[in-house]
């Protein structure tokens, strides 16, 4: 049995990638959930100096209202054991107790503390359990998100295993301010995500034994395009999409007429809405909105990029891979 990760819709931010369980509510510090998001790879001796690293540059990275809890886990050899860096109102448990850290930088620090069953990041005391149809499995990737309970497969295979809840068919929700994650650091906004594709009990049966996986950016083959970001977010095509440093503010978005993906731009190469993709039956298009820097895009075999002309749609197959600041997409369309 995998481990699976229940994931609560929220305004914040929740994401994982390998033994990387991250739980933040940042708004207004893109930085900040960068450096987070990053850490997310480390594993091995010295992932407490790692931490205490971003921890020294918390203050200056992020505003004061900053929130998260990071914990990276390592089981290999059956260790078994975990490193958590939290602040604010953030606050890792295990088995629902809360881990117990040192003062570090403004921020708590715990290291080598022993996993059980269950690892919560997120606000305040963990929850028993998530509330049955409003939690999703989360396998990899980043979605928004209010807190996460990973159920650790080691542990479940020691005793009882742990029952999925009973899913229930998604329905879209919107995210807080740092919900992007779109980019090479790409994190801002207040993106509404709807989750593309059936729900988990819709899944074939030869895949029972994997868990369930989230739709958000693992579409089945009936699921809309995609765009994969360089730091591996994936944001789903289901509507009219804004990409830029603040989208929030373009046109488009305030009419109602387009979903804006922030993209975090610490070297002050994107615009504020940078481009637009747009939807027109089964084409999509690119389309520069623009920009100071520009707009390129480059098919999967090219060798160099192509400068968009402003203002002119340009239709987007299959593996074609976008250009917006130093931010690398690549546009992928479902499997027929």
């Amino acid at each position: 049995m995998p481990d699976r990760c229940e994931v609560l819709p929220g305004d914040a931010v929740v994401a994982r990638r390998g033994g990387g369980l991250l739980w933040v509510d940042a708004p207004g510090s893109p930085a900040l959930v960068a450096a987070l998001h990053a850490c997310l790879g480390v594993s091995g001796p010295g992932a407490d100096r790692v931490l205490a690293a971003v921890a020294a540059q918390v203050h200056s990275l992020g505003s004061g209202s900053a929130s998260f809890a990071l914990v990276l886990t390592d089981s290999q050899g059956g260790a078994g054991t975990g490193v958590a860096l939290w602040s604010g109102k953030g606050q890792p448990a295990v088995d629902g107790v809360p881990v117990s850290g040192q003062p570090t930088e403004g921020c708590s620090l715990a290291a080598g503390f022993p996993l059980g069953g269950t690892l919560y990041v997120g606000p305040g005391q963990a929850a028993p359990s998530m509330p049955p149809g409003v939690a999703y499995d989360l396998t990899e990737g980043t979605v928004p998100g209010s807190g996460a309970l990973l159920h650790l497969a080691a542990a479940a295979s020691a005793g009882a295993a742990v029952p999925p809840s009973a899913p229930a068919q998604p329905s879209s929700f919107t995210a807080g301010s740092d919900a992007g994650f779109a980019g090479p650091s790409s994190f801002g906004a207040a993106p509404s995500y709807t989750p593309g594709g059936s729900s988990a009990a819709s899944s074939a049966p030869s895949r029972a034994d994997e868990g369930e996986e989230t739709a958000f950016w693992k579409p089945d083959s009936a699921s809309a395009p995609v765009l994969r970001f360089d730091d591996g977010l994936v944001v789903t095509v289901d509507e009219d999409l804004v990409l830029g440093r603040r989208p929030d503010s373009h046109e488009l978005v305030t009419a109602g007429n387009a979903r804006p993906v922030p993209i975090a731009d610490t070297q002050n190469v994107l615009s504020s809405a940078h481009a637009a993709i747009q939807r027109q039956g089964r084409e999509v298009t690119l389309t520069d909105l623009g920009s100071l820097n520009g707009t390129h895009v480059a098919g999967p075999e090219a060798t160099e990029w192509t400068q968009l002309e402003p203002g002119v749609a340009h239709p987007l197959s299959d593996g074609d891979r976008l250009l917006l600041g130093w931010t690398v997409i690549t546009y992928e369309q479902p499997q027929e």
